[in-house]
Parts: C-alpha cells; structure tokens; sequence
C-alpha cells in the first residue's frame, strides 16, 4: 500500500469537534473518541497540496469555480457509479443537512409531513421538525441472523405507503443508510420510486456515504433507479467522507427534474448558497482524480480489515455484543441487546466504564435501544486498544454483580 492508515495522529487541541468537545457532550474528556462520523486517518497528501498552492498566493478573494468544475464532478459520479449527468443538472450546497434542509423550505409548507426511514441519523429529524413540517416514522425491519443478532435492515414499503396522507409530502432517504450501513436493493428502491411518484412524494436521497462501498459493492443513486426515482428526487453526494475532508464543506446536489431543478436552483442562487469557497473547489478538484481513485481504494481495503477485525474480535472475545457488518461505511452499528442492560446503562457501561465515546443509539430513534455506533476510521491499534477495555469494563460490571 502508498498510504499508511495505521500512522497515530494526535488531534487533541486541533480544534475538531471529534476530540475537543468530549467534556461537553460525554461529561468528561479521558475517552477514546469513536464517534463523530469523520476518520483519524490523514487528509490525502494530494488534497493537502492543492490546498497548499493555492496558498502560495497571496490573495484570497471571492474565487470562481471555473467551466472545468462540476464537469469534474460530473465525470466522477460518471465513472464511480455508471450514472450519466450532465454538468449543468449539479449545483454547490454548504453541506448535506443543510442542502436538505433548503429543500424542504423551498417546496413544502409549515405543517407538512416528512417521512424518515429510522433508525437514521439524527439531523433527518431534527431539521424538518425544527423548520415546522410533522415527521412521520417508518420504521425500516430488522433482519436478524440464526443467533438472534441483528444482521442488517430492509424497508418496509408496506408500512410506508400508510403513513402516507395528503399532507405528506417528502422522504428523506438515506442511501447508503447511516447507522445500519444498508446498501438498499435495486428493485426496492425502484418500488420506493413509484410509490413516491404516485402519491407525489419528493425524495431527498442523503447519498454522502455513497463512495464508501465495502465488499466490492456497486452504488446505485437512488435517482438513477428508474425514470420515476429521476422525476421525484433530488441527490445529495459530497467528497467529503471518502476523503476525510469534512471540514472543507464541498457537498452538492444532483437535480434531473427540471421543474425542480429550475425551482431549487433559483432558491439556493437567490440565498447565495451555491457559492463554493475556495479551498472547496480546490480539495474537491484534487480528491476526483487518479490519486484519488487510488487513495480510496487502499482506504476502503483498510476499512474494511477494521471491520473484520471488530466482527472477529467481539465473536471470540465479546459474544454478547455483535457488529452488524456494513455494507457501506466506516461506521459499525454493535448490537448490545444481550447485555441486557438499559439504554442509560449501557451508555454509562461505554463512557464511564470502558471510557469510550461512541454513539448512544437511541440518538437515531427509538429503534436504537441496546445499540451503540462505532467508527472504525482510526488505526487498528485504537480499535483493539478500545474493545479491550470494553472487555475488561463488562468483567468489572459481571465481577461485581456476581458478589
């Protein structure tokens, strides 16, 4: 491998929510951060660089993105993912969350219904709810493996379409889907699809995971389904997991209709919210390119090793607790039901125990009790230091509940 994903970085006092906000969120600041959803890994030496010419001039004015840029980009989405888009069907938006979040205000009104797919991650509730639209559930269905552990998640299209009423009116989709790490089937997301149209749905695929697939794994765009999923949605993607560029806001949206195309795009322009920074464009530039198809591939091998290890580890050392293997992701979504231990219990057992710092899984919804969301974008020393002392913190408990 050119890269070394097993390189110790500190990032105490770097300013980065991930390590320096742990007395904030957990109550204290001795635990091994896992979860904020970037990677401790280092930012690929090619963006850095990038980053660094563009630096070398001494002026940093209002920049252009140039003719070349969401050709780029659209090229990308081209190779990576087979889906054809023009460049002029792309825009800029400062940000996933907040890209859906624009959307919901340009084409709903207050009191409308969101639907979200939970357990899901968290903002999919809190924007809609906050912004004034009703959020419904829908429950996606637990698929369990002949043990009784939770092995992955399907949706339940049934349920879906009655929650549906005339004030419904979006889905906010998470494809690949954040915490289980489901890669959806093509038929169900094409059966999504005609749903959505049918009922005049309009579909806001969260896609941000969607260069991250594990396993030899293709992504399908849920917009490029069928006809129908292109008619009723609007695609979010951005650089910004794959290359652990997360501080450089260098999201977009993908958008065929051009009904809502031409809707969406005048809001976002009048708001001037399509206007990438600078250093956006330039990291972006410099992740879609040879070096880094090559960077992603080796990152995407070593992560995966870190899920087999976490899943081989915790069947040998930690049976009670299972990882429900991803097929997407750097994310690792633990079943900790067999602990049997209540949901306060068992965030206590993680930070203050084991001192760790993961996910408390009821942050993405009721369906959430008895998980915990580890990240496994970290050196795999940190992964085994980590579960180690969960072992040894589940001893402790079991020690003195059998005195």
């Amino acid at each position: 491998m050119i890269y070394d994903f097993d390189e110790m970085i500190e990032r105490h006092g770097t300013r980065c929510i991930k390590y320096d906000t742990l007395q904030a969120e957990f109550g204290r600041d001795d635990l091994l951060p896992l979860w904020v959803a970037d990677m401790d890994f280092r930012t690929p030496p090619f963006i850095i660089d990038a980053l660094k010419r563009r630096l070398e001039h001494p002026v940093l004015g209002y920049p252009t993105t140039g003719s070349d840029y969401f050709r780029i980009v659209s090229d990308w989405v081209r190779d990576l993912h087979g889906w054809e888009v023009p460049a002029e069907n792309f825009r800029y938006v400062p940000g996933i969350v907040k890209g859906f979040g624009f959307a919901l205000r340009c084409f709903l009104h207050p009191g409308d219904k969101v639907i979200i797919q939970t357990p899901v991650y968290h903002p999919f509730r809190i924007v809609p709810e906050e912004s004034g639209f009703e959020v419904v559930t829908n429950p996606l269905k637990p698929v369990y493996d002949e043990d009784g552990f939770l092995r992955s998640y399907e949706m339940d299209l049934e349920d879906f379409e009655r929650k549906i009423d005339a004030r419904t009116k979006a889905l906010i989709l998470c494809n690949p889907h954040n915490p289980g790490g489901v890669v959806f089937p093509e038929e169900t997301l094409r059966r999504l699809a005609e749903l959505c149209e049918r009922h005049g749905i309009l579909v806001l695929s969260d896609e941000i995971h969607c260069e991250m697939l594990l396993g030899c794994r293709r992504h399908r765009p849920f917009a490029s389904v069928s006809e129908a999923a292109a008619r009723c949605s609007i695609t979010f993607m951005a650089p910004s997991k794959t290359f652990n560029i997360a501080g450089v806001v260098s999201s977009y949206a993908i958008v065929q209709n051009p009904a809502l195309s031409a809707k969406f795009f005048k809001y976002l322009e009048s708001n001037e919210t399509d206007y990438p920074p600078i250093f956006s464009a330039e990291a972006t530039r410099a992740a879609y390119t040879d070096a880094g198809r090559t960077w992603r591939a080796e990152m995407l091998d070593y992560v995966q090793g870190n899920v087999d290890f976490v899943d081989g580890w915790l069947r040998e050392h930690l049976p009670q607790i299972r990882a429900v293997r991803p097929q997407a992701s750097f994310l690792v979504w633990l079943d900790c039901r067999r602990l049997l231990l209540p949901q306060s219990e068992l965030v206590d057992l993680f930070v203050n125990k084991a001192r760790l710092a993961l996910n408390d899984g009821t942050m993405f919804g009721a369906e959430g009790k008895g998980f915990m969301r580890l990240n496994v974008g970290c050196p795999r020393s940190l992964l085994r230091k980590a579960l180690t002392s969960l072992q040894e913190a589940i001893l402790g408990m079991n020690g003195n509940n059998n005195t």
